[in-house]
C-alpha cells in the first residue's frame, strides 16, 4: 500500500495564502498549499496537512520557528519558500542569506521527506522597484543550484509566463490573487506528478490604461499598500506578528465543499489558540 502523505508547508505569505481570500478559513485565506492538499486528499483520503507559514516572516525566523516543528511531524512532503521578505530589505547580505537558506535545505532534506523548493518571480510592482529584479535573479540562480545539489523538486515560478497577467495578482501587487494561487497549485501538482482536476484560470485581457490613469493607480497603491509596509518596517513590526500558523498540526484535509461557515469559524479559533 502506498505510504500516507503527510504534507507540511513552510514559509511566509506566499505559502500562507495571502491574496486568496476565504473568510471561512484561518487567517481569512486559502492559498495554493491548501489547494494542493485538497487535491492530494481527493485521491487519498488518508492525506494529512499542516501549514506553518506566516506572512511577513524573514528567512531566519522561518528557520527558527518552523523547521523543528515541521520535522517533529515526520513529514513525507515539505514545501519550503523563504527569503522573499529578505529581498525587500534596504540592506541585505545576499551571500549570508543563501548560506542560511542552504543550511535549512540540508536539514529538511536529511529528514527523508520529498522537498519542494521555489524560485521567486519578478512581481510587477512598479518601475521604482526595478532594482529588485537583480536580487531576484541572483536568488533564483542559487535556488536552482541548491535544488540540483540536494536533488529536490523545483517549482520554477520565474518561468511561469501566465503570471504576466495582471489578473493573477491581488491589488497590493505583491501577492497572488485567487487565480494565481489556483494556477500555482496546478503547477505544484504537476511537479509532484500528482493527479488533479485543476484547470488554468480564465483571465480577461486588461485594457491598456492611459499614462494619467497609471500614475493615479501608482499613487493609490503607494498610499494604500507601500506606505503601511514602510511604516511597519520602520517600527520593526510585521503584518504577521499577531497571527499564528493557519494549520499548526497535521490533520485531515478540510475540503471547502464540506466546510460550512460555523464549522470554519470553529476550526479557525481552535487553530489560532492551539
Amino acid at each position: 500500500m502506498k505510504e500516507q502523505t503527510r504534507f507540511v508547508a513552510l514559509g511566509d505569505s506566499f505559502t500562507e495564502g495571502v491574496g486568496d481570500i476565504d473568510l471561512r478559513l484561518p487567517n481569512n485565506c486559502r492559498g495554493w498549499a491548501d489547494r494542493v492538499a485538497e487535491e492530494l486528499a481527493r485521491h487519498d483520503d488518508r492525506t494529512q496537512y499542516a501549514n506553518l507559514a506566516i506572512r511577513g516572516r524573514r528567512l531566519q525566523r522561518i528557520i527558527d520557528e518552523q523547521i523543528e516543528p515541521a520535522l517533529a511531524m515526520s513529514p513525507t512532503l515539505v514545501s519550503f519558500y523563504a527569503g522573499g521578505n529578505d529581498l525587500l530589505m534596504a540592506r541585505l547580505n545576499m551571500a549570508q542569506l543563501m548560506r542560511d537558506y542552504e543550511h535549512a535545505v540540508s536539514r529538511l532534506k536529511a529528514s527523508g521527506a520529498t522537498l519542494l523548493l521555489f524560485t521567486g518571480y519578478n512581481v510587477p510592482l512598479s518601475p521604482l522597484l526595478e532594482p529588485l529584479k537583480v536580487r531576484t535573479a541572483i536568488y533564483n540562480r542559487s535556488i536552482r543550484r541548491l535544488a540540483a545539489k540536494y536533488q529536490t523538486l523545483l517549482v520554477d515560478y520565474w518561468c511561469f509566463e501566465k503570471f504576466q497577467d495582471a489578473g493573477m495578482w491581488a491589488p497590493d501587487r505583491l501577492h497572488m490573487a485567487s487565480p494565481g494561487h489556483s494556477y500555482m497549485a496546478k503547477k505544484v501538482l504537476e511537479v509532484l506528478r500528482a493527479p488533479h482536476s485543476l484547470q488554468p484560470p480564465a483571465l480577461a485581457v486588461p485594457r491598456q490604461g492611459s499614462l494619467a490613469k497609471n500614475i493615479v493607480d501608482d499613487v493609490a497603491w503607494l498610499k494604500r499598500d507601500v506606505g503601511p509596509w514602510f511604516s511597519r518596517r520602520l517600527r520593526g513590526v510585521s503584518s504577521g506578528d499577531h497571527l499564528g500558523a493557519r494549520w499548526p498540526e497535521l490533520m485531515p484535509v478540510v475540503l471547502p465543499e464540506r466546510l460550512g461557515t460555523a464549522k470554519a469559524r470553529e476550526v479557525q479559533l481552535s487553530s489560532r489558540f492551539s
